[in-house]
């Protein structure tokens, strides 16, 4: 029982380890594909329930399809073909999200991996006319993207691959994209011009964020409609401190920043400060 709890506990605190994102988008997709393999065989008539998650959330190219149900271009993502289609995407995006998501931060991390998914998902529309509409699923676009930009970030860092010594990171990901320009329309059912948009897409985002374009000013906004307002304690006036009235709203102003920021540097630790929170944490802990 001991070294049971001990195996469980040591695969708990690895999970944790990972970048929050990237732990998210995982946790999600395993989710998700187990929910596939439990209701495959569920049928109702003649249909199984799967064939209904997947002709409802995958990706649909008829550009009609893609006008009037929005939600697909997000929810293909976390859609999968099979245990080996979900593993290879998943340790993709662990072996070179992690450095990437460290680097630029989980917001912008974020854009990075959804905005891939979603443009690699754009180009394939652009392209159906030619190579066809049928249904997309799998993170390979967005995966595609997240390569792109560790290839860019870190172009020289050797990648391990079975049975070949160690290769550069950008001739990896440079022999992944011509492999998949190669194969176009070979009619092996994989969404190869997801990958090639999601590549171009992953390439623009993060060249933009080393240009200076904040990218996690995207997800701010959005951030904010689902963060709930700290409920402030209330203060009993003192009747006798009328003069020190506005020292008390300064003094309950600065806390309430402070509780924000510390809140925040528990959820996402330091980094995940702007600057202007650092400056902020900065200036606070001088006047305690």
């Amino acid at each position: 029982m001991y070294e049971q709890d001990s195996f469980f506990n040591a695969m708990k605190r690895g999970f944790m380890r990972i970048p929050s994102v990237i732990r998210t988008i995982i946790a999600i997709s395993v989710i998700v594909f187990i929910i596939q393999a439990v209701v495959g065989s569920i049928r109702v008539g003649n249909t199984s329930i799967n064939h209904y998650i997947i002709q409802y959330l995958a990706f649909d190219p008829n550009l009609f399809t893609a006008i009037t149900q929005p939600w697909r271009f997000f929810t293909y993502i976390f859609l999968h073909g099979g245990g080996f289609h979900l593993l290879f995407n998943m340790l993709w995006l662990w072996w070179m999200g992690r450095s990437v998501e460290e680097t630029i931060g989980p917001r912008s991390f974020s854009v990075l991996f959804f905005g891939s998914g979603i443009g690699g998902a754009v180009f394939h529309i652009a392209l159906s006319f030619l190579y066809g509409t049928s249904y997309v699923i799998g993170a390979s676009g967005a995966v595609f993207g997240v390569m792109v930009a560790f290839a860019y970030m870190f172009p020289r860092m050797p990648i391990m691959l079975l049975f070949l010594p160690p290769i550069e990171a950008r001739f990896v990901v440079a022999g992944l994209i011509a492999l998949d320009v190669l194969f176009i329309g070979a009619g092996d059912n994989v969404a190869r011009l997801v990958h090639l948009g999601g590549a171009g897409v992953g390439y623009l985002l993060i060249k933009a964020h080393y240009q200076g374009k904040d990218l996690s000013s995207i997800v701010r906004p959005i951030e904010r409609l689902w963060q709930e307002k700290p409920k402030k304690a209330k203060r009993k006036k003192n009747k006798n401190m009328y003069s020190v009235s506005d020292v008390e709203i300064v003094e309950e102003k600065n806390q309430s920043e402070l509780d924000e920021i510390l809140e925040k540097i528990s959820k996402q630790g330091y980094d995940g400060l702007t600057k202007e929170e650092k400056k902020k944490l900065f200036d606070l802990s001088k006047k305690n």
